[in-house]
Parts: structure tokens; sequence; C-alpha cells
């Protein structure tokens, strides 16, 4: 009997790998716009902190080629060390329409949305770039998303993006598990029921189909905005997808008790996102799945070794591939065992430490501010 269930585990896994593999080819055939956009575009950019690389991050921005944007930064409080580096860059770069909002403390929980709400009612223009500090572009972003909504039915677009780390074994361990398991989760989810969600740092969206889905005061109480953004347009009818531009994520060093509840606030919130999928992530593991079969039942290990085998393929594809990051072999099976320590944490414990403060999450994704 355990021999028996450990084999369908098995199996499931090599399933997943082939369906992450067809997944990334079909991801990768798609051709990016000919058409060029030509909207006007409001870029929202909520800030908290001096992240590292953070001037880096936000000249990339600035020099967008398209010839028609504006720049939004959102702060807490004037006394925020990203305050000084924006001012710097607005002089710098005093041709590209820029303001920094002091948006003061947010009533609700969700920050991020109160700082994004306060930039989309100054916004000028209807398609908007909301974007995480942490991220960097390349000049065409603008260009290409542009392009992607000259589909007047598209009202969301996620961007996939590609983890950078910092120096650190941390951070290396965060960027090779973002750059294999977390984006093929959302190619496999993109191929098999469409893109009814949103992720990741950068999210392109039209004003009215947010204003549509009940804006930024709908998503107050939710952890993960960006993904319940993209699931209340799908549900309202408007198209989502996952954009042809891949953006550069950049993790910033971190201890291992920092590392350690990043990893748990995303478990925890991904179990409360997507309940079925998460459990169904058990299926994206399959060298602990490898490991515990030989160690229990050492006549499985062919079956055990082949799903190693599709696991490293699949990797390989999505991270170099679709991502165009390099793939570290060593750290890769490290990451595997400690992602599955972090998803079986994932089902206890309804806490989250975030930005420095502790909240509760609830099962339907909502969260509430327990301390500062």
């Amino acid at each position: 009997m355990l021999g028996a269930i450990l084999l369908a585990l098995l199996g499931g896994a090599v399933v997943y790998s082939l369906l992450a593999i067809v997944a990334a080819c079909r991801y990768l055939s798609v051709r990016r716009p000919a058409v060029p956009g030509v909207e006007r575009i409001s870029i929202l950019k909520p800030l908290a902190g001096a992240d590292l690389g953070l001037e880096s991050n936000l000249r990339t921005f600035f020099e967008q080629d398209y010839p028609a944007f504006e720049l939004l930064f959102a702060v807490r409080e004037e006394s925020d060390p990203a305050v000084s580096v924006v001012e710097r860059l607005c002089r710098e770069y005093s041709d590209v329409p820029a303001r920094l909002m002091v948006t003061g403390e947010p009533p609700y929980p969700n920050a991020k949305a109160f700082s994004l709400s306060r930039m989309l009612q100054a916004a000028a223009n209807d398609l908007v770039v909301m974007s995480d500090s942490d991220t960097r572009v390349t000049p065409d972003l603008l260009r290409t998303v542009s392009a992607e909504f000259v589909d007047k039915r598209l009202g969301i677009a996620t961007c996939p993006y590609r983890a950078v780390p910092s120096p650190g074994v941390w951070s290396r361990l965060e960027a090779t598990g973002m750059n294999t398991d977390f984006m093929a989760g959302i190619l496999v989810a993109r191929m098999i029921e469409g893109m009814r969600f949103a992720v990741g740092p950068t999210t392109v969206a039209r004003r009215s189909v947010l204003e549509a889905i009940g804006g930024f005061e709908r998503m107050k109480d939710y952890l993960a905005e960006d993904f319940v953004m993209g699931k209340f347009a799908a549900e309202a009818g408007y198209g989502v997808i996952l954009s042809s531009y891949v953006i550069e994520h950049h993790i910033g060093a971190s201890t291992l008790a920092e590392n350690i509840a990043h990893r748990l606030r995303w478990a925890r919130s991904s179990r409360r996102s997507r309940p079925s999928g998460y459990v169904g992530q058990l299926f994206t593991m399959p060298l602990p799945l490898a490991v515990l079969a030989c160690a229990l039942v050492p006549g499985l290990w062919p079956a055990s070794l082949l799903a190693v085998v599709m696991r490293g393929i699949a990797a390989y594809v999505v991270s170099a591939r679709v991502l165009r990051a390099g793939l570290n072999w060593l750290l890769l099976p490290i990451e595997d065992l400690l992602g599955f320590v972090f998803w079986i944490a994932g089902f206890f414990g309804n806490t989250v430490v975030w930005r420095g403060r502790k909240y509760r999450l609830y099962a339907d994704g909502r969260f509430e501010l327990l301390s500062r």
C-alpha cells in the first residue's frame, strides 16, 4: 500500500514536470505584439525605505524609450530614506514628468494598496504600470506592454520575473526557487486554466478596469493584493495575461531569520490564496518525494530517478529558456528540500511578519495588523 502511494506521487511529479516543460514551450511560442502602442502611461512606484540598489532600480524607469509617460512615487512619511533618492533622480531626469507623494499612515492593513490607491487618484492616464521598488527593467518595458494593450479586451497583464540574488546563500537559494518552482507553477496554471490571477512585482492594468472591480478599496484587506486584482478582473470578464516582458526582481541580502519569516509569509499567503493549488504543490517536489520513496521502499529507485531527472529538465527549461536566468545546479537540490520543509510549515500558523509588522491571516486571504 505504501509503495503504491509513493509510486503514485512520483508519477504525479513526473507528469507535473512534463506539464511545466510543455507550458514553458507554449509561452515561448507566443510572439510579442508587432503593433506599437501609443497610449500614455502612468508608472506607480510604492516605496518604503532605501532597498539595496534602489537608485539603480528606479533609474531604469526614468530611462524608458517611450514618448509619453509619467512617474509617481509614494512614501508614508517625508523622513523615508527613499525620498532623497527620488528627489535626486527627478533633478537628473528633469524632462521626465515625475511626482513624489507622502501618503501618511495607511488606514487599513495593506499599506501597498493604500499607496497605489493614492497614486492612482493622481495619475493622469488610463494605462498604469504598478511596480515594486526592487524591480529593474530595460528601456523597452513600456513599448512592450503598451503593444499588448492594443487589445482593448485586455484588462490586466502580469509580468513574469527573473529573480536576481544578492551575495549570500539565503538570497541565492530563494532566487533558485523563484526561477524554477514559482515560475513553473504560473506557467502550468496559465496553460490549464488560463490567467485568472496576477502575480509578481510588476502588473499593468487599465484604470477603468481597476475601478470596475472595486478599486484598491476592495483589495485593502488582502495580503496578496496582486493575486486578487487579477482574480477579480477575470471573474468580471476582463482579459488577464502573462506578459511577454520579463522583469528583473532583485532580492536583497537577508539573514537566516529574515529569510525564514519571508518564506513563511509567502507559504501561508499562498495557502490562503489558492488552497487546492497549495496542496497540489506536493507534485512540484520530486526530489523530496524521491528521497522519501528510496528510504521507505528502495525498489522504487527507478521511478525516483526518473522524477528527479524530469525535475532537472523542467527547472532548466523554465529558468534558462523562459526567464533567461542562470541555474545553480548545486543549490537546486538544497532549495528543493528547503521548499518541502516550508511547504509543510505553511499548513501551520496564521501570522506573518511583513516589513517589521505582525499580521494575522484569515482563511479567505484577508489579514489584519496585530502589532507595529
